[in-house]
């Protein structure tokens, strides 16, 4: 449909026209024997980018976090998560199916945080009768409490009371680009007390595909077999990575616009009597809201929003999630606005 406004998530940005050139024209070789310059370049500036010794591209987030367990983490081992973890909720169940995993779920606080006394009092003692648990899991934005970010300071209690107990922190940082910018910090200083850290070059960056993993030269040496592992090894890869490389250098800075789309989208609906929505929860590009039962049905709203070209995600009858990336503009909020106003004035 012409015009469309497609807000169900930044995973739909397309590549840019700087990111098509790069790839044409990317130097490519068989990454798997890793001899892709432009691979070895893009690991090279996202291990620079999170302050890490070495990083490794894979096909998506959810391998990157796949990657990350089964590296950390041998069968029948434990990961302790939140129960509202993209990693628990929304990656098939990867961690369990292919590594034999024990998830230790803890309440996730409305601010995407786990609270790090019940953190230390899930670990359990030595004792015969114990899994071992060995990796803690954050995620920096969190995604399902309404893309919340996590601050230096918490992460560095999470990861004192983890490192204490001989447990690695691995922190999804799919969005962590999206939390340093509300910061207005360096990444590298939300992923400083993470032993491992992926972000994703295909959300808000804007590439077509593509996640980075990274850690210690050690922790990347051996993720590099556990990608080979889970069939991840890909040869001339750098068709890819060249756009990563683009996302980089030109897409980081822009994410403050998505942010202030997010907050002018969610101050129009918090001014609709059949909408909710917690404007301190909106902090970066997500915005989860709520429509209330007796006056609206959220897939009944998406499906009328459909049909005069706006997508939003709908993930029950009352709740909903829109989320701004490139190529959305202001217009666009306004637009949409007025779609709901006129979608919601028909219930």
């Amino acid at each position: 449909m012409a015009n469309l406004i497609d807000l169900r998530s930044d995973t739909v940005t397309l590549p840019t026209q700087a990111m098509r050139d790069a790839m044409y024209h990317a130097e490519l070789g068989d990454d798997v024997f890793g001899e892709d310059p432009t691979v070895n370049r893009l690991q090279e500036m996202a291990a620079e980018r999170m302050g890490k010794q070495a990083a490794l591209f894979v096909a998506s987030g959810t391998m990157a976090n796949l990657v990350s367990m089964l590296t950390h983490c041998g069968r029948g081992e434990g990961v302790i998560m939140g129960d509202l973890a993209h990693t628990f909720i929304s990656e098939a169940g990867g961690s369990a199916a292919l590594g034999g995993l024990y998830i230790r779920m803890l309440p996730n606080q409305p601010d995407g945080t786990l609270v790090p006394a019940q953190i230390e009092a899930a670990i359990p003692s030595e004792d015969i009768h114990h899994p071992y648990v060995k990796l803690l899991c954050l995620e920096n934005t969190h995604n399902y409490c309404g893309g919340t970010v996590l601050r230096p300071e918490y992460m560095a209690e999470a990861a004192a009371v983890a490192h204490k107990h001989g447990l690695a922190l691995h922190l999804d940082g799919a969005r962590i680009f999206n939390a340093a910018a509300v910061l207005g910090v360096p990444a590298r200083e939300l992923a400083a007390q993470a032993d491992s850290v992926m972000f994703c070059l295909s959300k808000g960056l804007c590439a077509p595909v593509g996640s980075v993993l990274c850690g210690s030269a050690q922790f990347i040496a051996k993720a590099l077999r556990t990608r080979k592992i889970v069939g991840g090894g890909m040869r001339q890869a750098g068709v890819l990575a060249a756009a990563g490389i683009v996302a980089l250098e030109q897409m980081v800075q822009r994410l403050q616009d998505d942010h202030d789309n997010a907050r002018l989208f969610a101050e129009g609906i918090a001014e609709m009597p059949s909408v909710r929505v917690d404007l301190a929860r909106v902090q970066t590009n997500i915005v989860w809201f709520d429509v209330v039962p007796d006056r609206a049905n959220a897939l009944e709203l998406a499906s009328t929003l459909r049909k005069e070209g706006v997508l939003i995600m709908a993930s029950s009858a009352t709740r909903m999630r829109a989320v701004t990336h490139h190529g959305i503009e202001r217009k666009h909020i306004e637009r949409t606005l007025q779609a709901m106003h006129a979608a919601l004035a028909q219930h």
